[in-house]
């Protein structure tokens, strides 16, 4: 099969900001930790079974629509809600409380530490075309 079938040209993949990669890997790992805390809360009968497992499931649907809408607002105040809601599992086992902090101050630093990383490469960038434009006049 040599033939000549034109080579399939590729999309350029969408550059991602440094928030959304870091909100991203913060969610997709507390996405994990969520699962196994669903599974305490049904092993403690915290909740009865559906109520655990099925909290838990819409927990990590909403933790995925969030990793999937990070390329716009709305993502972010996702996260944040889903943040609020670990913390507030805390009512039903106490040491969600401590993963919920945990999670929530590693959100807090990854939205802080994303902006301003994603503010230095804008200005990097902005600082880089004046200066192409200026060898070029």
């Amino acid at each position: 099969m040599t033939g000549s079938t034109p080579a399939r040209t590729r999309r350029p993949r969408r550059e991602r900001s440094a928030q959304e990669s870091l909100g991203s890997i913060v969610l997709g790992f507390e996405l994990v930790v969520v699962f196994l805390g669903a599974l305490v809360v049904f092993g403690l009968h915290a909740l009865p079974p559906v109520q655990a497992l099925g909290g838990g499931a819409v927990f990590i649907v909403l933790m995925i629509v969030a990793i999937l809408l990070l390329r716009f607002r709305v993502g972010y105040w996702l996260g944040w809600l889903i943040q609020l809601g670990v913390i507030a599992a805390g009512f039903l086992v106490g040491m969600l409380f401590i993963v919920g902090v945990i999670f929530t101050a590693i959100w807090a630093y990854a939205m802080i530490a994303g902006a301003r990383l994603d503010r230095r490469s804008a200005a990097f960038r902005a600082s880089q075309s004046e200066s192409t434009e200026q060898e070029n006049e």
